[in-house]
């Protein structure tokens, strides 16, 4: 179970512990409440404004390894509701024992909180109370708005957008059912999320990048800090 840091706060940008923080055992994760520098930028970039259902109190932000696809090991971070970023710790270090690949993981701010910016990057993302022109769920009912959902791989996991009917970000995986990064039921993070109680691709068209904790955004119980 991840535990609340104790030390400095990871810095926003590299996601890395500063130079008098303890060595990070590697597979751990971290923990932390959002920093000043951290939360500011998430402001500026419009990732929550005012009438978002979350703030700053109810949100954490854990740092976790994650293999690449190269196969090489980095240090990503996400920010998700209190009561679902254990939830995610657990997942994503059981991810990187096994080294199911992740492309990229960054907070919304370093898009600007654009959604189609982070899918084009293949990012692997949670919280996000995206702007008016990119929300595709009421506000205060979207998951990801609440920072109860992460999509992951979105590359290898696309999701058909029903105002095109065209895959997003691309339809070149929207076939495939098995590979590095793939999720269908059955795989790794399917498990891992289902097991847990979150929900995969809660919507009506294929979001295979999706899980949530249900919609209109559910609590999840007994969780958080």
């Amino acid at each position: 179970m991840p535990t609340m840091s104790s030390g400095p706060l990871p810095d926003e940008t590299t996601g890395s512990a500063s130079s008098s923080a303890a060595p990070q055992v590697p597979g751990t994760p971290n923990v932390s409440r959002i920093n000043d520098r951290q939360w500011n930028r998430i402001v500026r970039s419009g990732v929550w404004r005012p009438g978002c259902p979350v703030g700053r109190k109810q949100l954490r932000r854990l740092d976790v390894d994650y293999v690449d696809f190269k196969g090489e090991v980095n240090r990503g971070s996400v920010i998700a509701h209190r009561d679902s970023i254990e939830d995610l710790g657990e997942v994503f270090s059981a991810l990187f024992a096994q080294a199911f690949p992740i492309a990229s993981m960054r907070p919304a701010e370093q898009f600007d909180g654009h959604l189609t910016r982070m899918l084009e990057a293949n990012n692997t993302s949670a919280f996000n109370c995206r702007r008016p022109d990119q929300i595709n769920a009421p506000v205060l009912r979207s998951p990801h708005a609440n920072g109860r959902a992460i999509d992951i791989n979105p590359l290898q996991n696309p999701w058909k957008d029903p105002r095109c009917n065209c895959w997003s970000p691309s339809k070149q995986y929207s076939k495939d059912d098995e590979g590095k990064g793939v999720i269908r039921e059955g795989s790794l993070p399917w498990s891992l999320l289902i097991e847990r109680g979150w929900i995969w691709q809660n919507i009506k068209v294929p979001d295979y990048m999706h899980f949530d904790t249900g919609y209109p955004s559910q609590a999840r119980t007994g969780k958080g800090r």
